[in-house]
């Protein structure tokens, strides 16, 4: 029988995995999370559809980074000159078109120093990996978070044939399951989404292990507290790029 007690063990098995099988891949990310943040960098954050909410739950509230920018997909509307018929078309569905990621890329202050973390569940979109592509190619160290069983199973569509993990400098595997549904239930199908737990767990570990990092090395971690000054200082700081 499936019910809230299968789906809290199952869970449970589904973190200690992904805890022992991306400790590497997490401390590695961390590593650069952190020289982009030592540097005066700014950490980029993109995902379509459910995947933006990763960059959601670590910034612009207490005990998150403060160098976090969440580039939005409504900015391609909004900042990009892109038409909402354009980017609502369920037809054409908009984050699965090549060649789109310049137009977000080109709308804010990106530096040298600077690192991405993009995530997408599937892999296989046009907008995640040009956004890549194009972060790679200007420099930048880029971070994947994908669902490697769900990324594996699915044919590209984009017109290079290649997947999301390919690109990037560290890759960290989510860990779920393919579809996203973890719980198959008796003439329903499969339930209850994990991939939203699966990021989260991977993003809170991330911040964690930076903040342990640079506490290490003596440097000042830039922490939102909740304390209004403080933390108006630190937006003051990174004005205009978070």
């Amino acid at each position: 029988m499936i019910n809230a007690e299968v789906f809290r063990e199952e869970v449970k098995k589904l973190i200690d995995h992904l805890y022992v099988s991306q400790k590497e891949n997490i401390e590695a990310a961390a590593d650069i999370l952190s020289e982009s943040i030592k540097n005066d960098g700014v950490i980029h954050v993109f995902g379509s559809g459910h995947s933006v909410g990763m960059g959601i739950d670590v910034s612009n509230r207490p005990g998150c980074l403060a160098p976090i920018h969440i580039m939005n997909m409504t900015d391609f509307v909004y900042k990009g000159g892109v038409s909402v018929e354009e980017f609502t078309d369920n037809v054409n569905v908009f984050e699965r078109k090549p060649g789109m990621a310049s137009k977000i890329y080109e709308l804010y202050d990106v530096r040298p120093q600077d690192s991405f973390i993009i995530i997408s569940n599937s892999g296989i979109n046009g907008i995640v990996i040009d956004l890549a592509d194009l972060a790679r190619k200007s420099g930048n160290k880029v971070i994947i978070i994908t669902s490697m069983e769900h990324t594996l199973a699915e044919a590209s569509r984009h017109p290079s044939g290649k997947k999301l993990y390919e690109f990037g400098n560290v890759v960290i595997d989510n860990c779920g399951p393919h579809g996203d549904a973890l719980l198959t239930t008796p003439g329903i199908g499969k339930v209850t989404a994990v991939s939203s737990i699966c990021n989260n767990v991977v993003a809170q570990t991330m911040v964690l292990d930076v903040i342990e990092k640079l506490g290490s090395q003596g440097i000042e971690v830039p922490v939102l507290t909740g304390d209004k000054d403080h933390d108006d200082k630190l937006k003051e700081h990174y004005k205009g790029r978070i």
